[in-house]
C-alpha cells in the first residue's frame, strides 16, 4: 500500500515537472520568418548571425547603404566574392531574405 502511494506520487512529481519543462520551452520559441530561415541557411556563414562577421571579405549587414533595389540586385546575380542566389531562389524568396536584412539594419 505505501509503496504504491509513494510510485503514484513519483509519477505525479515527474510529470508534472515535465509539462512545465515544455510550457518554458515553448514560451522560449520565437517565429522564424521564411527570410530569417533562407538568411540562416544561405548567409549566415560569411555575413554572421547578426549580419556583421564580416567573413572571408563579406559585407557588414549592419552598416549596408543599399537601397532594397540594390540589396535584391546583389544577392539574384552576386557581387564582389558572393555568388549570386537567382537560380536557386525564388523572387519571392530573395524579397524575404532581404526584408530580413533590413531588420538587421535597423
Amino acid at each position: 500500500m505505501r509503496t504504491g502511494l509513494i510510485v503514484t506520487a513519483w509519477t505525479a512529481l515527474l510529470l508534472l515537472a515535465c509539462s512545465v519543462a515544455d510550457g518554458a520551452s515553448a514560451e522560449k520559441k520565437v517565429p522564424v520568418t521564411p527570410g530569417e530561415a533562407i538568411y540562416k541557411s544561405q548567409c549566415v556563414m560569411c555575413h554572421g548571425r547578426n549580419g556583421n562577421l564580416n567573413m572571408s571579405g563579406a559585407k557588414d549587414l549592419t552598416k549596408s547603404g543599399l537601397t532594397e533595389e540594390e540589396m535584391i540586385a546583389v544577392v539574384t546575380s552576386g557581387r564582389g566574392g558572393m555568388i549570386g542566389f537567382g537560380k536557386t531562389l525564388t523572387k519571392k524568396q530573395i524579397e524575404e531574405v532581404v526584408g530580413h536584412v533590413r531588420m538587421l539594419h535597423e
